[in-house]
């Protein structure tokens, strides 16, 4: 166990999954001042498009894609977030990982579209997407590496394979390579307490909500619909970061990326969210107190965390 007080590297699927997922823990970081790096893994070209205004990028992938990319900065630029790279440009070698696109299997849970695309990510052979991003680990040398649980947070392919691609480049990076020595990060995996969530579903039917939210278009979910993989028993939560001191930050954040959230509001008063905002579903989705995290098994590096983030007992 070593004492570190150093960068940390977010691995997403697409733009806007960042601000979505790890958001809090992304500004955070930023805020204290330690490296943050975000590694993006396709460029999100078949996403659904929000609005009418920008309706006509939707099928058209280099359009979306090139469009996304400049919501990404955007998004970045509001968490704090200087350092981006999307993995298909690191490396020898040209390459272009594209969005694989996915289908609803039910509530709360996706799997694989009927036309996965020839250069779909989730075609990519593990090694090759693995020693991409183990070169870009070798590099920050970060003491955090965070991304989806096994599962991919709801079961989209490419999230699945980001989880897949980052564990294996976090133990090909122990290794020297590159002419860089190896490193070994601490790895986080996305997580929400499924009771917090439950809690946050029921609190979007409140006064103050609604309010807040005033004409936007969106729907609410029922409390007891079903939960998705990122929802774990509470006990199972390693650690949790305070979203209310970056709350702003992120709902920026999530408001730079127009072709995917709406409805992004900030909600006081209440115990249970922050805020609120909602997917091209239409549905109301709580921006919930704090984000959650699991330590991934086999992670043992002790790592000084910046305020704002706390280990659970």
């Amino acid at each position: 166990m070593r004492q570190v007080a150093g960068g940390l590297v977010a691995v997403h699927a697409h733009p806007d999954d960042e601000s979505l997922a790890t958001g809090a823990l992304l500004a955070t970081w930023a805020a204290s001042g330690r490296p943050v790096t975000l590694v993006t893994c396709t460029r999100g070209e078949r996403g659904e498009v929000i609005g009418d205004a920008l309706a006509h990028l939707e099928g058209d992938g280099p359009a979306l894609a090139a469009h996304r990319e400049t919501e990404l900065a955007g998004a970045l630029a509001a968490l704090g977030v200087t350092d981006h790279v999307f993995l298909d440009s690191v490396g020898p070698g040209r390459a272009h990982y594209e969005d694989s696109g996915m289908a609803w299997l039910g509530a709360g849970r996706a799997g694989s579209a009927d036309d996965v695309p020839s250069g779909a990510f989730v075609a990519v052979p593990l090694d090759e997407a693995a020693a991409r991003l183990a070169h870009v680990l070798r590099t920050r040398r970060p003491d955090v590496v965070v991304t989806y649980e096994p599962a991919g947070g709801y079961g989209h392919p490419d999230h699945v394979r980001a989880h897949d691609v980052t564990m294996r480049a976090v133990e090909l990076a122990t290794e020297p390579g590159d002419g860089l020595p190896g490193v070994r990060p601490l790895v986080l995996w996305a997580a929400q307490r499924a009771g917090a969530l439950l809690g946050g579903r029921r609190a979007l039917d409140h006064a103050r909500v609604r309010a807040a939210l005033g004409d936007a278009r969106a729907t609410l979910t029922l409390p007891g619909a079903e939960l998705p993989s990122v929802a774990v028993p509470d006990d199972q939560v390693d650690l949790v970061v305070d979203v209310r001191p970056v709350r702003d930050r992120v709902l920026d954040a999530l408001r730079a990326h127009a072709t995917q959230v709406h409805a992004v509001r900030s909600v006081d008063g209440l115990d249970a969210l922050v805020g609120c905002y909602a997917l091209s579903n239409d549905v109301l989705a709580p921006v919930l107190p704090t984000e959650d995290y699991r330590v991934a098994d086999g992670s043992s590096t002790a790592v000084v965390w910046p305020t704002g983030v706390r280990p659970v007992a």
